[in-house]
């Protein structure tokens, strides 16, 4: 599971880009740990009492593994915006800086002195990426929000659950984890823009919204598309899709689970035959996405009733024989033992100093020449005060000052 060794000394995408991550917490945080994964140098700025996160999520011997995780690929420095006294090394922060990520509440950004328009005044090729629930414009702007709420916003909560029952929440962070992948998108175009773009914004730097609602309204997209055609809103389904049976969980006899996902003439009619049910009155019931859409309920069925009768083992031997798409519905103890995610090398182990060998999902996607890599966890609070701010042109004796007073 630990990374290849070749992987270690290689290039890596984002080596000589510098980001201060201002953030707090999980999402725009992880944002700024995928772009140290591809070799940005990530300054994590936080509050002499350090980042909230550190206390939070997953623990083991009193340390959180969620800080150590999203902390990863990080120097630490500490800084208490709060105090005036703070100024002079946060302007030479971010004067160094290629990329700012923040996710303050707005008179937060006013108090401290962070709008973009600030900014830009002290590093023009600045870009600023901001994340918030609701973005930076609209009338909720200066609502507060995080990925729980935004996925109930923006309409994935009352699709998730079974039909006859009440709206869900993921069980994951998924909102979060969904903002960040988005953020990256946004900061790395805004990188190419301003570093190797053409035209009157080229080398300039600019504000990237990240809302967090808005990568959930993705997930949503057939909702949407619908109801932009009909005005109807669509109902929960459990693990169905509306106009894509067989598409569903299905219980085993062994009382396990797989996922069959069957949505193409072709593939359904393999599947027919596998559960030896291809008879030419089934053809014609279920051969056409046309014929399923109106017997929906019924090729549901028959999925379900051939998999109660079969071992999961056995379903996915048949079905994969076949090239009908199936999966195991795996949980944590079948992700770590897969062979095919261990030769991936999904599950990378990272030393930590307090903890030692910890166990972290090594980064994606795979760039052949430029491969991204953990190289370390979650730094301890200020860490790297005297490496980042000594290199800056701050002095021993004043950063010390500034220790004793609280500043940094």
């Amino acid at each position: 599971m630990q990374q290849g060794e070749n992987n270690k000394q290689s290039a890596s995408a984002l080596d000589g880009l510098r980001v201060l991550d201002l953030a707090s917490l999980f999402p725009a945080p992880m944002l700024a740990a995928m772009m140290g994964d591809m070799g940005a140098d990530v300054i994590k700025v936080e509050p002499p009492s350090g980042d909230p996160l550190r206390g939070l999520g997953v623990k083991q011997d009193g340390k959180s593994l969620t800080w150590a995780a999203v902390g990863r690929n990080k120097r630490a420095v500490t800084l208490n915006l709060a105090d005036a006294r703070s100024r002079p090394l946060l302007t030479s922060l971010i004067e160094s800086a290629d990329v700012l990520i923040e996710n303050f509440p707005r008179d937060a950004v006013e108090r401290f002195g962070l709008g973009y328009e600030q900014l830009k005044a002290i590093n023009p090729r600045l870009i600023v990426a901001t994340v918030s629930c609701y973005g930076v414009s609209g009338p909720y702007r200066d609502e507060a929000g995080n990925g729980t709420l935004a996925e109930a916003y923006a309409g994935l909560t009352h699709m998730i659950g079974d039909a006859d029952g009440p709206p869900m929440l993921p069980s994951v962070a998924l909102g979060d984890a969904l903002t960040a992948i988005s953020g990256l998108n946004g900061v790395l175009a805004a990188c190419y823009q301003r570093d190797a773009g053409q035209g009157i914004h080229a080398g300039m730097g600019q504000h990237v919204d990240v809302a967090i609602y808005e990568p959930i309204l993705q997930l949503v997209i057939s909702s949407v598309l619908r109801y932009g055609a009909t005005d109807v809103a669509e109902r929960r389904f459990g693990s169905r899709l509306p106009g894509s049976a067989p598409r569903n969980v299905y219980r085993t006899r062994d009382d396990s689970y797989v996922v069959i996902s069957a949505l193409t003439d072709r593939v359904v009619k393999r599947l027919l035959e596998c559960l030896d049910i291809a008879t030419s009155e089934n053809l014609q019931r279920f051969g056409t996405s046309a014929a399923r859409a109106v017997n929906e309920d019924a090729m549901d069925q028959a999925v379900v009733d051939w998999c109660a009768a079969q071992d999961r083992a056995r379903i996915i031997e048949l079905l994969t024989a076949a090239r009908v798409p199936v999966s195991p519905v795996n949980d944590m103890a079948d992700v770590f033992s897969d062979p095919h995610i261990q030769a991936r090398g999904n599950i990378t182990e990272v030393n930590d100093p307090d903890l030692g060998a910890v166990r972290l999902l090594a980064p994606s996607p795979r760039l052949s020449l430029t491969p991204s890599r953990v190289r370390s966890t979650g730094p301890a609070i200020g860490q790297h005060n005297a490496e980042v701010y000594g290199a800056l042109g701050f002095g021993t004796a004043q950063l010390e000052e500034l220790r004793v007073a609280g500043v940094i």
